[in-house]
């Protein structure tokens, strides 16, 4: 029973695993930086390359199980990720700035919740658009 579930699901089990991770080494960046820095925006940016990039590596073969890394695969798999995940991030760093830098938001409970967002936002994302298996 359980085994089933798990085979079901493996593709969501996967991702918040990795998500956990991603989003750990995110805060990581981003906490950090916020409290020597003061700039929620440019924090933000700056974890979202590092987090973006751990993604990348874990999600292609741990994931949605992309096991070909040859150059016709990987560059148009990564520029989908890369824009998907630009878009998400776009989308975190206007909402941190507006709500934090602009508004005096706390950034770190800002975060957390932005986090939430951008990890469901993601996982659409790669399941739909970038790591697509051919039938």
């Amino acid at each position: 029973m359980i085994k089933k579930l798990i085979v079901k699901y493996y593709d969501i089990i996967t991702y918040l695993f990795f998500g956990v991770l991603t989003t750990l080494v995110s805060w990581a960046i981003y906490f950090p930086l916020y409290y020597w820095l003061d700039l929620s925006a440019l924090s933000s940016g700056i974890a979202w390359v590092v987090s973006v990039a751990f993604a990348y590596l874990t999600n292609k073969p741990f994931v949605f199980k992309s096991h070909d890394w040859s150059r016709k695969v990987v560059i148009p798999e990564l520029t989908k990720f890369i824009s998907c995940r630009a878009g998400s991030g776009l989308l975190e760093i206007a909402i941190m700035f507006l709500v934090v830098d602009c508004l005096h938001g706390n950034g770190y409970v800002w975060k957390l919740i932005t986090s939430v967002l951008v990890v469901i936002l993601n996982y659409v994302a790669s399941k739909l658009l970038v790591f697509t298996r051919k039938k």
